[in-house]
């Protein structure tokens, strides 16, 4: 399977939408792109049914045709950490089973994108976490870096993190989560830097969008780096 695990620097920070734009980018030059969120944590009523607003945009991202339970294999109610709501819940996250959720879907495309949940170190259930999921996968790795206070240390704890679990680093994406970020210059200079920083590839800047749609996000990322990187695989 190729393609990319997507984690981020917190919750909230912009991986879903990162995750639509690259997948948006694949689908442009014509590979058969798939976006599949695992675990989905948080759902609405919406015309008669229960919807994930992560599920819904990566589903409208990829350029087959799937359905919600393909793209949210586990979709639970509760927006919190998933081993809490799947406890509020009376349901189990079984390994086994999302892993061939994941492989199943993957298996129908040239590209899989696959984002996590929260943060890179998230609990799905004892003893066994998002980091553990994206190892299980064996799949490079793109870290989407909120852009406000912290960032930094965020941003070099979860790549030490990631790195210390045997996986690559392929690159980070830098996502606009503040506006008002003071030394927005700065704070990305020393993320870049080749020594001290994430010693990894910036696949893109994302500022604050207006329609963060995929097309949007995808014109601020990196077309040559991804497909570089596909062919590696």
């Amino acid at each position: 399977m190729k393609g990319f695990f997507i984690t981020g620097t917190d919750t909230e920070i912009g991986k879903t939408c990162v995750s639509a734009g690259l997948t948006h980018l694949a689908a442009q030059v014509g590979l058969r792109t798939v976006a599949i969120k695992p675990v989905a944590a948080g759902q609405d009523w919406l015309d008669g049914r229960w919807i994930n607003e992560d599920v819904m945009r990566l589903k409208a991202a990829s350029n087959i045709d799937l359905s919600d339970a393909e793209v949210g294999p586990l979709q639970l109610r509760t927006a919190c950490a998933p081993h809490i709501a799947a406890k509020l819940e009376g349901r189990n996250i079984v390994r086994a089973d999302l892993l061939a959720a994941v492989r199943s879907v993957g298996a129908r495309a040239d590209v899989t994108i696959v984002e996590g949940v929260g943060g890179f170190r998230v609990p799905l259930n004892p003893g066994w976490d998002t980091a553990d999921l994206a190892v299980d996968l064996a799949l490079p790795v793109i870290l989407v870096v909120g852009l406000r206070l912290g960032c930094i240390n965020h941003a070099l704890l979860s790549a030490e993190a990631i790195r210390a679990r045997g996986l690559k680093l392929a690159g980070w994406v830098a996502n606009c989560v503040d506006p008002e970020m003071a030394h927005l210059a700065d704070n990305l200079e020393t993320l870049a830097d080749p020594v001290h920083g994430l010693r990894a590839d910036c696949w893109g800047h994302v500022p604050r969008l207006v329609q963060p749609d995929p097309a949007a996000v995808a014109a601020h990322l990196s077309r040559q780096m991804l497909l570089a990187f596909i062919k590696a695989q």
